[in-house]
């Protein structure tokens, strides 16, 4: 899930935390050059807020009061430069040109120096700004999540309504096979002169061979699985990914077993909403 939040101190300082989902967690702090000490710890300050996907963690300075660099001027290179000057003007025969913002302009006169800062001073302050970005971005994955959870179970319901039609088909399947092969063994029985025990046996078994019932039951398990997910505290994407992993195996299955259109048709439908749900757990932390 995305998410986004802000935090601003009274210095001017602020704090922006971005976050986009990912299969793992991975923190990327961009601080200024000053601060740059202080990775690890904002590393670790977000990090106790997620526990997966991309988070971006930018703290920007203000440039004023005690973070605004300094001008420094060095005198002896000024004045060096304009009896310079001078010397060449009188040489040359010709005005002083060189005033005050030439000066400046050359090299090694004016500088600006950025401050040194204190990070162990600055550490507290910067880190509760963390904090509170986290929490803000946190608080808008949570309204997103509550957005995704409703359509996570509209797609289980969807699910379970079309597992509930296979079920069904399969009984009508199952007696539909019975009667053709019985057909078809009735005409040729006489001429195989086989045992009839032997041949009902033998139609037991083939109707065995394509019977879903245990793929069935195993699914809606699955089903039962991820609603439990979904109610359970902390982090469950991965999880809910292993359950549609497990899902999608079940429903191949009885795609592989089916030898009935309207159940094919009913499998094809599974595999859609089943493949709709993935997308949508690729969200869920």
């Amino acid at each position: 899930m995305t998410g986004f939040g802000r935090a601003d101190g009274p210095d001017g300082t602020s704090v922006e935390v971005r976050c986009v989902n990912s299969r793992h967690l991975e923190v990327r702090p961009r601080l200024p050059r000053e601060i740059g000490a202080l990775e690890s710890e904002v590393r670790a300050a977000a990090g106790r807020h997620f526990e997966r996907g991309q988070v971006e963690v930018a703290v920007r300075l203000s440039r004023e009061g005690a973070f605004a660099p300094r001008l420094e001027i060095d005198l002896e290179a000024a004045r060096a430069y304009a009896r310079a000057a001078q010397e060449l003007a009188h040489d040359l025969a010709r005005p002083e040109e060189l005033g005050v913002a030439g000066l400046l302009a050359l090299p090694g006169v004016s500088r600006l120096r950025e401050p040194e800062l204190e990070t162990e001073s600055l550490a507290p302050a910067l880190l509760a700004l963390v904090d509170r970005a986290c929490a803000a971005a946190v608080e808008m994955r949570t309204r997103e999540g509550e957005s995704l959870e409703r359509e996570l179970r509209s797609r289980l319901a969807r699910i379970e309504a079309l597992l509930t039609a296979v079920e069904a088909r399969v009984d009508v399947v199952r007696a539909s096979v019975r009667e053709r092969l019985e057909k078809r063994l009735a005409t040729i029985a006489p001429a195989l002169e086989a045992d009839p025990g032997r041949l009902e046996q033998e139609v037991v078994l083939a109707i065995e061979r394509m019977d879903v019932t245990e793929e069935t039951v195993r699914l809606r398990s699955h089903l039962e699985q991820f609603r439990e997910a979904l109610d359970a505290p902390g982090a469950v994407g991965r999880k809910l990914e292993f359950v549609l992993q497990e899902m999608g195996r079940e429903t191949n299955t009885i795609g592989s077993k089916s030898a009935d259109t309207e159940l094919s048709r009913a499998v094809v439908a599974l595999k859609t909403e089943q493949e709709k749900l993935r997308e949508q757990v690729l969200n869920v932390e």
